[in-house]
């Protein structure tokens, strides 16, 4: 099996273990919310990076540049680090923690996505960077994941 398949297959395979998890523990109107919202918003978040020339997937099937396993792994990351803010506290608080804790995974992780191939940051913006990862990046997963985890709120 090659790199990128196995990279991909396991972050989609995350965000399917996730939306097990979910179906199961929370109520459907939060499940859908949260995955379907969720989905929508890092397509979204995606598109506009791409369609600014600033980012560039390497890894496929795509739509409008978007690789759909990204779909299912930023809403699989987003959705555990939501859980486990949920453990320590609740509401609009969780979803800023949430929001924290995926960005903290993100700025451990997104290096390697970089060196490994996966995908080229193409920008030219002025501001710091972190292991190749401009700093944009990381403000983007911040509000991705608050978005998407305020998705849910409403519901659970």
């Amino acid at each position: 099996m090659s790199q990128e398949r196995l990279f991909s297959g396991l972050a989609a395979a995350v965000g399917v273990l996730a939306l097990v998890h979910a179906t199961v523990t929370w109520p459907l109107s939060a499940t859908v919310a949260f995955f379907g919202g969720g989905a929508l918003v890092a397509f979204t978040g995606e598109a506009i990076v791409i369609g600014l020339d600033w980012l560039e997937h390497h890894i496929g099937p795509k739509v409008a540049g978007v690789p759909l396993y990204v779909l299912f792994g930023w809403t699989g990351t987003i959705y555990v680090a939501f859980r486990g803010a949920l453990l320590v506290t609740d509401g609009w608080t969780a979803v800023v923690a949430a929001g924290a804790l995926a960005t903290a995974y993100d700025v451990l992780t997104d290096h390697r996505g970089v060196a490994e191939g996966h995908w080229t940051y193409t920008d030219d913006l002025p501001g710091p960077r972190y292991r190749d990862v401009p700093w944009w990046n990381f403000a983007g997963w911040f509000v991705i994941s608050c978005l998407t985890a305020s998705l849910a709120v409403a519901f659970l």
